[in-house]
């Protein structure tokens, strides 16, 4: 492989024998080395190959801040809860491992952080709250500075994020609070107090979360006023009555309209979980 650009003694940048561009890590593996210069496979302990678009600067830069014991202790924790495919994504790896790098020094200095969100991510991202549990107890095990439970919050929103092409959580907060907003609309509507733990809602919270990445990547379902949409706002008209109402709310947080088939399964889903919870 061919170094491109050296970052610093520990991380360069590469172009590998397919032509693609690779991010490289192992101690010692840019010292003294130079653009257009052969890496040595033997110093070589891991290969990034950027996904979904991502600037391999950017994320070479990013791992380049990062101790490599950190890199190195979120991979093996990762490993040991059954998660060693997330290492796969470089994006997500790299928000990890700073995350908990600068976790390690906050505590080092007696800094404490209070995240919010905590039962929200608890009920809304149940999945990854639970992953980000194991994790934070498998880098515990790993690490001599011991992390408080509050960080899974932390690590479970950067769970959250991989399905996002975003570089930071800020989409992820933004859809979190759009979230928790559209319940209450249809808790308001319906005189419901729903359960967050219920299927119905957990399926309706799915169907959220694939609408904002719909949105994200300017891919709504639009069919043009399809004889589904059309037949499921004759047969439900209050609950896609509501459904206008969440969309709007989803234009004012995102910034996005929705078409008329988002809004059409937005109320189906609307009277599944009316239904249910009646």
């Amino acid at each position: 492989m061919e170094v491109v650009r050296v970052f610093n003694n520990n991380v360069v940048l590469a172009l590998d024998d397919a032509g693609r561009d690779v991010i490289l890590t192992g101690r010692g593996l840019g010292f003294q080395a130079r653009p257009g210069g052969v890496v040595d496979p033997a110093q070589i302990v891991r290969v990034f190959v950027p996904t979904d678009g991502r600037d391999p600067d950017h994320l070479a830069q990013l791992l380049a801040g990062i101790p490599p014991e950190h890199i190195a202790l979120v991979g093996s924790a990762l490993a040991d809860v059954g998660l060693d495919k997330l290492s796969r994504n470089p994006a997500l790896l790299i928000a990890l491992a700073d995350h908990v790098s600068f976790a390690l020094k906050r505590i080092a200095v007696g800094m404490v952080l209070e995240y919010p969100f905590l039962a929200e991510v608890q009920n809304l991202y149940a999945e990854e709250y639970r992953e980000a549990a194991a994790l934070l107890s498998a880098i515990n095990g790993r690490s001599e500075t011991q992390l408080p439970e509050a960080e899974a919050v932390g690590l479970a929103l950067h769970l959250v994020n991989a399905g996002f092409a975003t570089g930071d959580l800020s989409y992820t907060y933004t859809m979190t609070g759009a979230i928790q907003q559209m319940v209450a609309v249809i808790e308001q509507t319906f005189g419901l107090d729903l359960d967050p733990g219920s299927v119905s809602v957990g399926r309706f919270i799915t169907h959220l979360r694939y609408l904002f990445v719909r949105i994200h990547q300017f891919k709504q379902l639009d069919q043009k006023h399809s004889p589904i949409g059309v037949a499921i706002r004759a047969t439900y008209p209050d609950e896609a009555e509501c459904a206008l109402r969440l969309a709007a709310l989803v234009e004012l947080r995102l910034g996005s309209p929705l078409t008329d088939d988002e809004v059409s399964y937005l109320a189906l889903h609307v009277a599944r979980v009316a239904a249910d919870q009646a």
